[in-house]
């Protein structure tokens, strides 16, 4: 891993996600997570203030070193406790039926496997659990999809694998997760390209 993937990237994915615009959207999703949580690229700790009174326990999982290294400065404060694991999403290191919640925030645009991802949520997830979920990827308009997909084969390699045209919605279905709450649309300022978003729940 080179020096931009290793300590240059991380800095700059903090930096990025750290938009007032991204607030809101943490702040309604994040806060329905119950019970035992497992957050999926847990990144530089973002979401954590937005944990609600529900969350008895916060399992976060990311394959960044040094973004975990930056949310482990977070984690004392917060009312549950908090179990930090350098991983990535394609092979949990939980057992089946283990948490109640998952909560990923601009996260699957930038898993290699997504599919076995999802299994691997639709897996952990006890019985009715819930994948709560904030995302950008594919747009409905024909022109946005095209430069979606002309622009992703370069922004992938400066933006940590990000893919800008992945169909949140379909991948979530395909994993055999039922999508009980979706919300499409811009829902942030920028470049359509960019900023087609999904938000919801699915169960298991």
């Amino acid at each position: 891993m080179g020096l931009y993937q290793r300590h240059l990237l991380p800095r700059l994915i903090h930096l990025g996600m750290r938009q007032k615009q991204l607030v809101p959207l943490r702040e309604r999703m994040v806060g329905l997570a119950r019970g035992r949580v497992l957050e999926v690229g847990l990144g530089s700790g973002l979401n954590l203030p937005f944990y609600g009174r529900e969350v008895e326990e916060l399992v976060g999982i990311d394959p960044s070193r040094e973004l975990l290294t930056l949310a482990r400065k977070h984690t004392s404060w917060v009312h549950f406790p908090v179990e930090l694991m350098e991983c990535g999403a394609e092979r949990l290191p939980l057992e089946d039926g283990s948490v109640d919640s998952v909560v990923m925030t601009w996260t699957l645009c930038s898993i290699g496997d997504p599919g076995r991802a999802l299994a691997e949520i639709r897996r952990v997830l006890r019985p009715g659990g819930a994948l709560i979920f904030v995302e950008h990827g594919r747009a409905p308009e024909a022109n946005v999809r095209r430069w979606q997909g002309r622009i992703t084969p370069i922004w992938r390699k400066v933006a940590g694998g990000c893919h800008l045209d992945r169909p949140v919605d379909r991948l979530i279905e395909a994993s055999g997760l039922r999508l009980i709450d979706l919300e499409t649309g811009y829902m942030v300022k920028g470049p359509q390209t960019f900023t087609f978003h999904y938000r919801g729940q699915a169960i298991a």
